[in-house]
């Protein structure tokens, strides 16, 4: 298998992806361990500010050290700059809020998994034929499910991701499978600015449990 396909494995097993961002490294790190103890073993750590690399790279570090299986990957990828150096940081898979051209050539070209951001058939055509597998439906409160639902059978080759928007409901999140999707994408509905501010790890902890049971049961 490669590790394009153990990457999309992997998020599609656990059927969400978590993602979030965190000036404070001992925050970043500490919601890391948190989503890894209840059992997630793939995160999104989006690029959103100034510490994220120093972050990124203290969280590879005690990845390496304490989470055995964790695939740790980088967000809001605009630029192949920042691909290659998140690239050397040691991201285990890179998504972007939109379709990178560049990047995806890079990224595939070295067998890691790029899941760009596409809103439009346009776009989803252009990033598979540079090889693309798997597209982050963004930002999936404007598209919605019906948009999931229309283009499924044009693109029987592509895993679907849609990120922004999905709620932690059973409704929100069954609407979404039905239509199509193989994850949803969980950021602040997930884990919000005051759950982190809070530093309210065992709440992260329950409603991650709560939507991985959810996902599990709408899929069964």
């Amino acid at each position: 298998m490669s590790t394009i396909e153990n990457a999309i494995e992997v998020i599609l097993k656990q059927g969400m992806l978590p993602l979030y961002f965190n000036a404070d490294e001992n925050k970043s790190v500490a919601i890391l361990k948190t989503l890894y103890n209840v059992g997630i073993r793939a995160v999104e750590y989006t690029s959103r500010g100034p510490e994220a690399l120093s972050n990124f790279n203290k969280m590879i570090e005690v990845r390496d050290a304490e989470m055995p299986g964790m695939l740790l990957g980088i967000g809001t990828i605009k630029n192949l700059t920042q691909a290659e150096t998140y690239y050397l940081a040691g991201a285990d898979f890179f998504i972007s809020p939109g379709f990178v051209p560049e990047v995806a050539s890079f990224l595939i070209g070295k067998e890691v998994l790029y899941a760009p951001g596409c809103m439009t058939p346009t776009e989803i055509i252009a990033a598979e034929n540079t090889g693309v597998k798997f597209i982050k439906l963004f930002p999936g409160n404007i598209l919605g499910p019906e948009f999931m639902s229309g283009i499924r059978d044009v693109f029987p080759d592509l895993t679907f991701m849609p990120t922004g928007g999905v709620d932690t409901t059973k409704q929100s999140i069954e609407t979404w499978f039905n239509a199509g999707v193989s994850a949803v994408g969980m950021g602040s509905k997930l884990i919000s600015k005051e759950v982190m501010e809070y530093e309210a790890y065992d709440t992260i902890e329950k409603e991650t449990k709560r939507v991985l049971d959810l996902i599990e049961a709408i899929r069964n």
